[in-house]
Parts: C-alpha cells; structure tokens; sequence
C-alpha cells in the first residue's frame, strides 16, 4: 500500500476511450454497492520477514538480498476452505487478495516470470487457484489486487519514486513492461473461472508516466465483461473504472496525507483499512482495533454509501493470527442481528454527523446511533415516516415532528456500539 503523498497524474495517465459497461458490469456494480463488506489479504513472500509489505523498501533491500525469500516461504498451513469460511463467518460478501504486490512476487504460476510462488518456493502449488477454486465453491466472490509498480522488474524504467535500493539497471523498455503486466492479468483473467474484479495500485509512484489504462482496461472487460476494476490512485475515477476506493479513509475525508487530493466520483465507493497498524503481516504490530472500533467503521462506511474492505495479513505459513480470527467473528455475530442496516443500504438521507450516520433502503431508514447519550436527537426533518422502532427488539421509539426537524426520544438503555432505530417509510420495497 501506498503510504505517502505523491503529486497528482499529469495528462499522460488520461484515458483516451469512451467506455460503456456491459449490462452485467452494471449489475456486478449494483451487487457490489449491496454487499458492503469484504475481505482484503495481503500476503506473499514478504511475510516471511514479519515486517510488512514494504520490507524491500523500507529496510532498503538490494533484487539479491530479496531474492533469497522465497527459500523460506512455505505455506504448508494454507488452507482456503478454512480463509473463505471465515470470510463467510464475519458477513462478508467478497475477497480481495494480492496477486502481485510492488515487489513483483507473483502468487500463482505466471508464464511471464519464474518469479512466482510455484517456482521459486518449496511449496510449488498455486494458491490463488485453490482459493478460486474455493471461493466459487462456496459462494464468494473474489477480486485480485494487482500492483502495477514493480521493484524488481527491469523493463520498470524510468524508475518511480519507490524502490530505489534495488539494484535495478538504469534502462529498460516501459513498453515491454505494459506488456509483461497485461499477460500476467490475461493469466489472472482467463485461468482462474469468474474474477469479479481487478484492484490495482501502485500508479501513484510514476503519475507522468503513459500507464496505458485504455489498453489495459480494455483488455479486462473484454476478457470478463462483469469484472469490476478500481484503482488506488488517490483521484477521482478515470474512465474506463467501475468503482471508487479510499485508502485508510472514509469517502472525501482527507485524513490520510495521500488523501488530500481525493474527490468522490460517481461511481460505487469503498473504503479499506487494516485490523493492526500493518496491511502485510508484521510480527511486532499490536495495535489491534477492538471489535466495536471496526464495527463503527463499518456502519460509517456504509453511512457514507461505501463497503468496506477489512485486511488480513496471513502469517508466512498460511494461518491467519488468532486475533484476526477473533475479531471477524465478531463482526460477523453483530450483522447477524443487525446486518439488514447494512446489507442492501445505500447512504441515508442524514448526512454523517458527529453522532452517527444513517442508511436505507425501500421502505426504511436506520439511524445508527454511535455516540450520543442526551434522551433527545433531532434529525431534520424527514417526511411520511410512519414510525419508529429499535431494530434490537423492535420495540416502539417515540418520534414527533417539530419546527424544521424530526424529534426522536431515545430508550435510556442504549447499545454501547450502535443503537439502531429504524424508521418505517411509506417508499414502496
């Protein structure tokens, strides 16, 4: 992941097409807008350092130095059934893993380079295959983060901003490396049955180079007309996009430095963050977020009309740490009394406030009531709500409607993570 604050895209990274999405595109992005949770896996050689995904980078590694990782990558551990049940169990809708993150490293077999998991680990076995394989299984859908930066790459020329320690050459063709990176894709999207998506970053580390998107982009959409593709570029949406990610960030905050230049763009938002301080896994990292920190993430999120994607960083023998493991599942035991609030919402008509922030659907509007404790909230004012009731119990909230405003009476007994009530709407479901 990126962790600071580039200069925007010049006009090079423009995309020069006129995309139209294919009807199931469209549908693709309407399920994706219902799901709202998902789950995002960095892993890959890197783990076995324990010191995040940006080890080659931070701890200025040399191509050499790094390329004696994968001797000791071993996930015998790896279980998929296991990973896309606990996705399942925490309420998620979809999973979002690292194909190829900036150091290049390949997690299936590509034809483009021995610089894979399959070939250059003592595992030898594909484990995006095995999730796919999984993941369609039991009903999951699945997207590949793809980095289009790549430390390691010797046709990545000019070089970006990152990376610098490698050892790269001073040359290259950035032609053949659009290429290189476009048959690796072609790999991800014809070798693995139905792909639901393509999640790219990295673009921020060159934003003057000519990435090629409609190229590129085109080449997705034609392989899987539903894929949706995102990118991480911290700007508003290029063409040929389906939806909108923010960084460690709700939708137009700008509290990330890389953030500072992000607009929200028309198409359906999401927003990720990590479970500690670290996207990859970082052995010394203790910052967990408790279950209701996540939790209120979640319904800001969805308050702000945006999913949520949650990371894991397995460890290096393919395990999930016991602490992600126990904070899922306590996600996932709150949306299965809440999760109607969430699941099928859009942004409510409450804009986010201090206290909470609102969803809806057909019918029904849900005040998530986050930190609040006066008996009285005003809202304004809402029409033909036809009445008011917790979502927990489903007993009666008093509402009145004043001057400019909707009043409602709160229960002196509140959820001390969110209190739902729910205000039934004349709107046909």
């Amino acid at each position: 992941m990126k962790n600071f604050l580039l200069s925007m895209f010049g006009a090079a990274a423009a995309v020069a097409q006129t995309y139209q999405p294919a009807t199931a595109n469209l549908k693709a992005r309407e399920w994706f807008q219902d799901s709202k949770f998902g789950l995002f896996i960095h892993w890959g050689v890197y783990s076995t350092l324990g010191k995040g995904e940006w080890v080659m980078n931070n701890d200025k590694m040399s191509i050499a130095e790094y390329e004696k990782l994968p001797a000791n990558f071993n996930p015998a551990e790896f279980n998929p059934a296991e990973w896309v049940a606990l996705a399942k169990a925490a309420g998620m809708k979809y999973i979002t893993i690292t194909s190829k993150h900036h150091d290049g490293f390949a997690m299936w077999r590509t034809k483009q380079s021995k610089w894979n998991i399959v070939d250059r680990t003592p595992y030898r076995k594909d484990p995006l295959k095995l999730l796919a394989e999984e993941c369609h299984r039991q009903g999951i859908k699945l997207f590949f983060y793809y980095s289009q930066l790549d430390w390691r790459h010797p046709d990545y020329f000019p070089l970006g901003h990152t990376g610098l320690a490698s050892g790269r050459a001073s040359r290259g063709n950035w032609d053949k490396y659009l290429d290189y990176m476009d048959n690796q894709l072609r790999e991800l999207l014809t070798g693995y049955g139905e792909i639901d998506g393509i999640w790219f970053d990295g673009m921020w580390d060159k934003p003057d180079a000519d990435w090629r998107l409609a190229k590129t982009y085109s080449l997705i959409h034609t392989l899987q007309p539903a894929a949706l593709i995102g990118s991480n570029h911290h700007l508003k949406p290029f063409e040929g996009e389906d939806f909108q990610m923010f960084e460690k960030d709700l939708p137009g905050g700008r509290t990330a430095e890389f953030n500072a230049r992000s607009e929200i763009g028309t198409l359906p938002l999401e927003t990720c963050e990590t479970i500690n301080g670290a996207w990859g896994f970082n052995s010394s990292d203790q910052r967990f977020k408790t279950p209701a920190d996540l939790i209120r993430y979640l319904v800001k999120a969805a308050g702000n009309n945006a999913n949520f994607l949650l990371n894991v960083g397995p460890m290096p023998d393919g395990k999930i740490q016991p602490e992600f493991i126990e904070r899922l599942h306590a996600m996932g035991e709150w949306l299965r009394k809440n999760g109607e609030s969430i699941y099928g919402t859009r942004g409510g008509p409450v804009t986010p406030r201090p206290w909470g922030v609102t969803t809806h659907k057909a019918g029904r509007i849900y005040v998530h009531i986050l930190d609040w404790s006066d008996e009285l909230l005003a809202l304004p004012k809402l029409a033909d709500v036809r009445a008011a009731t917790l979502l927990a119990d489903g007993s009666t909230v008093e509402i009145s409607q004043v001057d400019g405003g909707t009043l409602l009476r709160l229960p002196a007994g509140r959820d001390p993570i969110d209190t739902v009530v729910v205000l039934t709407t004349g709107e046909q479901k």
